[in-house]
């Protein structure tokens, strides 16, 4: 009988005469052999070869492998990008990091306080987004170089979720929406994110930019009503209600961090560089440095020192606190879960969206490891859990940032850790500065943004694409302004299916073959027959010459059969045995006939009656004939 023993290293339990294979104490390796294993190997250990009670053993217990039970699931493996980068990581490549980390924490800077305001939070939301999913998005990502933060593409979804539920219910739909991030990570779907036609990212992409626009215009135009509506139509009225109160110092802000943002970049081309070596080089410098922090320093200062009568960070939100974020625990409830399946379901998929777009820019641009997508959205995941708790929102990849951390030269996931530290000590050492912070600044640097958010000339290239493409685009786009995302997403996803059905459909086609006895009748089917496509096998009957007795369906080009084209195939041939007309298959691919087969209709067909070729089938035919 077999006997209980423990071993010395492990506090796994085994009822077999030797150690389970599955057991980590079988074999300690040279690492732990000798020596007593550590805590967590014995917890490893406990969690990777349990026994529980199970009468349907002689021995009443049996070994449960939750290693094995995961491996069957073909769960993703947990493997940050960072572990890799890390083998062969060097001091050189730390500095290029290092710069590369600082030259994003700069960007990142008046963007996260930009978006948490138009978000409807108070602008250290978005610096502590900025810090905490920012680390955890470098640290545990599955791409080198993306960089994560609050992004513009959730400020219309967060401002509305806000408004119908609030803050508090914010923070629970984003942990949530964190949790099923991680899950389609590490079931393998990060991949179905692809599978979202590019007509309705681009239409939700260029709405939610319009949207970002508009919400922007009450402090670009100086206007301080008491309520800003979530929907665009009402934000529209609220604006014009509000006409009164337009500040032109506020406007002029506006317009010239907008100005100077677009001219920035080609202000020192080679052109217009001065004769002067000194003074081109430190002009040459001073273009590198971001526009926005650029327009933030200057125009910041300008409303200083004239003490121009706008809104500052300062007068509307009191500042920025100079400390660390404090943890709160959000209060769950079963009731607050049900209603925020919605938004959260909309935070998750924006965010997943977002982030393998942007890590598909980022793999285009350097030399750099492709990503991966599921270990991506694991990190984002891990991120959107745990930054709500330190009063962050929701956090996904930012296009403008990596792409910003990619020209910088970053080398591995150290830069993007280097830009949430960077951000942290601007926070404990300059959080009074920004006090002086002007709206309209931060409200030109959104709608610059937006501009750069949109793909516009998608716009104009309409008219050379199918009706389709036109049709989900523009309703999608149309969609997302008018009503939300939500709703434009899911309307768009059913047109892309209702079109998708309808071509595939055109695809299949069933055609007639001359030149047979006149009694026989054969058909060669192509393309996929599906649940779209079997009227057309239903019309066949009507469409048989007269006098014919057999009908034979040559399906090597048939590609692919589903359970309701199987169905269509069945109804056929008990059509045409009520005419007294013999149905035969031939040369039926592995698919289709593995269906048949699998469902138990191979019989039904009648075996003599599904044949490997045209040349057998055409005999079977003729014996039928003499019968």
């Amino acid at each position: 009988m077999p006997m209980r023993r423990r071993t010395r290293a492990s506090t796994c339990w085994s009822l077999s005469p030797a150690p389970s294979p599955a057991c980590a104490c079988a074999d300690p390796g040279p690492a732990r052999r000798g020596s007593r294993a550590r805590p967590w190997h014995r917890a490893c250990n406990r969690i990777g070869s349990m026994s529980i009670p199970d009468g349907s053993t002689p021995q009443g217990r049996r070994t449960l492998d939750w290693r094995a039970w995961a491996a069957g699931l073909n769960l993703a493996p947990f493997r940050p990008r960072l572990l890799d980068a890390l083998k062969d990581y060097n001091r050189g490549r730390f500095f290029v990091d290092l710069a590369a980390g600082l030259t994003v924490g700069i960007v990142a800077l008046p963007l996260a306080m930009a978006f948490a305001i138009a978000s409807g939070v108070e602008p250290e939301a978005g610096l502590f987004t900025a810090i905490i999913a920012g680390f955890l998005i470098s640290a545990l990502g599955g791409s080198s170089v993306q960089i994560g933060g609050p992004a513009g593409a959730f400020i219309v979804i967060v401002y509305g979720i806000i408004e119908q539920y609030g803050l508090a219910n914010l923070l629970i739909s984003t942990v949530l929406a964190g949790v099923l991030m991680f899950l389609l990570g590490l079931f393998r779907l990060g991949v179905l994110v692809r599978y979202i036609p590019v007509s309705i990212v681009i239409g939700f992409t260029n709405g939610i930019a319009v949207l970002i626009a508009v919400s922007q215009f009450k402090e670009l135009l100086g206007l301080m009503p008491a309520r800003m509506p979530a929907d665009v139509v009402g934000q529209i009225s609220t604006l014009w209600a509000h006409q009164h109160q337009f500040n032109v110092f506020a406007f002029g802000l506006g317009v010239a961090t907008l100005v100077l943002l677009f001219a920035w970049p080609r202000l020192f081309t080679a052109q217009r560089l001065p004769a002067s070596p000194r003074l081109a080089r430190s002009l040459t410098m001073a273009s590198r440095m971001p526009g926005p922090i650029v327009a933030l320093l200057l125009l910041g200062v300008l409303t200083a020192v004239l003490e121009l009568p706008v809104q500052t960070i300062g007068s509307k939100f009191g500042g920025i606190p100079q400390a660390l974020p404090a943890f709160a625990w959000p209060a769950f409830t079963w009731d607050g879960i049900r209603q925020l399946f919605m938004p959260t379901v909309t935070i998750a998929l924006l965010g997943s969206i977002e982030s393998l777009l942007c890590a598909r820019i980022a793999d285009n641009m350097g030399d750099q490891p492709r990503h991966d997508p599921n270990q991506e959205l694991m990190a984002q995941g891990v991120a959107n859990v745990v930054a709500p708790f330190f009063g962050g929102i929701p956090a996904t990849g930012t296009i403008a940032r990596t792409v910003t951390n990619v020209r910088a030269g970053a080398t591995s996931p150290v830069a993007g850790m280097v830009h949430a530290v960077a951000l942290l000590l601007v926070v404990l050492v300059a959080a009074p500065l920004a006090v002086h912070v002007p709206l309209p600044v931060l409200a030109g640097i959104l709608l610059f943004v937006a501009w750069n958010m949109g793909e516009w000339r998608e716009f104009g290239k309409l008219r050379h694409f199918n009706y389709t493409y036109r049709t989900i685009l523009v309703g999608t786009f149309l969609l997302t302004v008018i009503f939300d995302l939500t709703v434009a997403v899911q309307v768009g996803l059913v047109l892309a299916c209702v079109f998708f059905i309808y071509r595939m459909s055109t695809l299949f086609r069933i055609e007639l073959l001359p030149g047979h006895e006149p009694q026989l009748a054969v058909f060669k089917l192509y393309g996929v027959l599906f649940f779209g496509a079997v009227g057309k096998v239903e019309d066949l009957v009507d469409q048989l010459p007269a006098g014919t007795r057999v009908v034979v369906l040559e399906a090597h080009r048939l590609i692919s059969i589903d359970t309701s084209g199987l169905d269509a195939l069945l109804q056929l041939r008990r059509a045409l045995a009520r005419q007294d007309v013999k149905l035969v298959l031939c040369e039926v691919n592995e698919q289709p006939l593995g269906l048949i087969r699998r469902t138990h209709h191979h019989d039904t067909l009648g075996p003599d009656n599904v044949l490997p070729d045209l040349p057998t089938a055409l005999l079977r035919a003729r014996q039928l004939l003499r019968h």
